[in-house]
């Protein structure tokens, strides 16, 4: 009888553990889950952020090459004689 109890006592730590096992699993895997929720999210992020830093960059380009063409009009005005104007026409 003692045996038994042993047994039966043995059995129920057993179950209580792999219940405690699976509940954990089940944790580690929600907990994996939003790990990889919360970095596509992050990654989304920041590709938006790059995007918007390329058309940053594009538009001071831009920006900056109309500054440069009109300096160059300026100049060539100077050496030509004629206004910025027919300058920028050549």
């Amino acid at each position: 009888m003692r045996k038994i109890a042993l047994v039966a006592a043995a059995s129920a730590a057993a179950l209580s553990l792999a219940a405690c096992s699976e509940a954990t699993e089940d944790a580690a895997g929600d907990t994996a889950d939003s790990v990889a929720a919360d970095t596509e999210a992050n990654m989304e992020a920041m590709e938006a952020g790059a995007e918007e830093a390329v058309a940053d960059v594009e538009a001071g380009a831009e920006e900056l090459a109309a500054e440069a063409d009109e300096a160059a009009a300026e100049v060539e005005a100077d050496v030509e004689g004629e206004t910025v104007e027919e300058a920028a026409a050549d």
